[in-house]
């Protein structure tokens, strides 16, 4: 890649303060539309079963549309690539409270997850850019700062759902804010090209087989998730037998670890590694299932959970930065690597309830704990190897004080 030549130190806090402004507004999109999907269930006159038939359609349109954003980064460059994908993502919250029927919202909910997805690829790979450049992990902050912004986007939601207020409004102002502040952050994040000789990747680019490896670890850690997320609260009161309350606060408690865990992450993968990060990561996820599965309190399988979300919360930005750097075309191999994990949100949820129709939920979650106990056996694909001289990265598995500084 080539760009701008102002690669001070001051210039690089200003492209890091800018790409992490811009996970924050991204998150803020999902968190904005999470909270409002009851209302939109309402507008459009849905059953439980169908609104989940529409519910699959933004993970749909994501997994459709991210191999495209290889091409339009390397079309336009990379701030640019950001600015139009981002602004057509935060524009698209707009459409589904709009949705009279199925159909309409089916369709609109494919756009809205296209845009997320492409505008997903295009941040995560500059984010990477800027972290070699920087010489330091900063990818796991990065994804901690998009979880702040979901939660500030549900806040929002939550004060405007208590409030009455109807959801076409409410999107319609919180797209608009969001457009700006996202244009604002992108003017700050480095601007990227790629150098004039590199070959164009093609329109639609499939995974490259550099990312697949890379891609079964964030799929295992997106399906230990995606299981937490949507059915850490129904454990906790059908298994378990506790009220709706204490259910409902493993949920935010599990997404708070995960936010915090994030945030945190950048200083242990520093001190280190990539590879030993997500093995001791691996380590407490199983443990965290094995104690969930196990220990019948609710106390322990809250404490469970939130081994589990300490455990994998650095494995999807560790498994984008391995894929940036496994090939010639970092785009290209995130888009991979995304489409991957995207599926295995798609298909996480469901997949627990057939096993637990088949079985029993706790049966489910022991599925989850062999996947957790896969990323300590699959950590090594994560390795990150040596630059080349004029990129400021260096293997992270090797201890900070033997890796050059930038």
């Amino acid at each position: 890649m080539t760009g701008e030549t102002d690669l001070s130190p001051a210039r690089l806090r200003r492209a890091r303060i800018a790409i992490a402004a811009v996970f924050c507004t991204h998150g803020a999109v999902t968190g904005s539309f999470a909270t409002r999907i009851p209302w939109i269930q309402e507008h459009a006159q849905l059953s439980a079963g169908t609104l989940g038939l529409a519910l699959a359609f933004p993970a749909l349109g994501a997994a459709v549309a991210m191999p495209l954003a290889g091409r339009i980064n390397h079309r336009f460059g990379a701030r640019a690539a950001l600015r139009g994908l981002l602004s057509l993502w935060t524009l698209s919250l707009i459409l589904p409270s709009l949705a009279p029927n199925l159909a309409v919202l089916c369709f609109v909910l494919f756009v809205y997850g296209a845009t997320a997805g492409m505008s997903d690829v295009a941040m995560n790979a500059l984010g990477v850019e800027t972290e070699n450049r920087i010489g330091r992990s900063i990818m796991s902050s990065l994804h901690g700062m998009w979880s702040v912004g979901a939660l500030l986007g549900s806040a929002a939601g939550t004060v405007a759902a208590h409030s009455g207020g109807d959801a076409r409004l409410h999107h319609l102002v919180a797209a608009l804010a969001l457009t700006a502040a996202g244009l604002v952050a992108v003017r700050g994040v480095l601007d990227l090209h790629s150098a004039a000789e590199a070959q164009a990747p093609p329109h639609f680019a499939l995974p490259p087989r550099s990312a697949l490896l890379i891609g079964a670890m964030g799929f295992c850690a997106v399906f230990a998730e995606g299981a937490s997320l949507d059915w850490s609260a129904v454990y906790l009161r059908d298994v378990l037998d506790t009220d709706a309350g204490l259910a409902a606060a493993s949920t935010t408690a599990f997404a708070l670890t995960m936010a915090l865990a994030r945030l945190a992450g950048d200083r242990v993968v520093d001190r280190f590694g990539a590879v030993r990060t997500v093995r001791a990561g691996g380590v407490l996820a199983t443990a965290g299932g094995l104690t969930v599965v196990t220990v019948h309190q609710p106390a322990a399988a809250m404490a469970g959970f939130g081994l589990i979300g300490l455990g994998i919360a650095v494995v999807v930005p560790l498994a984008f930065a391995a894929a940036a750097r496994s090939g010639p075309a970092p785009a290209q191999a995130i888009a991979g690597v995304a489409t991957i994990t995207y599926t295995s949100g798609l298909i996480a949820p469901s997949a627990i309830g057939a096993v637990a129709d088949a079985t029993s939920l706790v049966m489910s979650f022991g599925l989850v704990t062999l996947l957790a106990f896969a990323l300590v056996a699959g950590a090594a694909v994560l390795r990150q190897k040596p630059v080349t001289a004029g990129s400021a990265r260096a293997d992270r598995d090797e201890p900070a004080d033997v890796r050059p500084s930038w």
